[in-house]
């Protein structure tokens, strides 16, 4: 199967790199799937779980990660998502997410709420 090179990148780190059969990210436009010889594209992202389904010697696997807001880009069968903020869906504490979405709801913060809901969602993804 054809692969693609995927680059996750949030603003302080490098998150994520490898090789990959498929992408699943939500841009403005609508949720998007990225294949091995998919159209150019350049797009923006909205808040959300991407996943990453790798390929290469090591098998086969998925990363999930919670992406709240940035940049996606394909061409020549490489990919780039760029991100303020990025987490990988095992590196979030779940119980601290809903902890955040309650102290949100109470405060009547959307922002923060939207970004909790992200994190939740990305975990129930993986």
């Amino acid at each position: 199967m054809a692969e693609l090179h995927v680059e996750l990148v949030a603003a302080d780190r490098k998150v994520w790199s490898g090789e990959a059969s498929l992408v699943v990210a939500r841009t403005t436009s609508g949720d998007i799937g990225v294949m091995a010889g998919h159209q150019p594209l350049l797009g923006v992202l909205e808040p959300g779980a991407v996943i990453i389904r790798t390929a290469g010697e090591t098998g086969e696997g998925t990363v999930v990660a919670a992406v709240h807001g940035g940049f996606i880009s394909f061409a020549d069968d490489k990919m780039s998502l760029l991100a303020e903020v990025v987490e990988l869906s095992d590196e979030i504490d779940v119980e601290r997410a809903e902890r955040a979405l309650e102290r949100a709801k109470s405060e009547d913060d959307a922002a923060a709420e939207r970004r909790a809901e992200v994190r939740k969602r990305a975990v129930a993804v993986r």
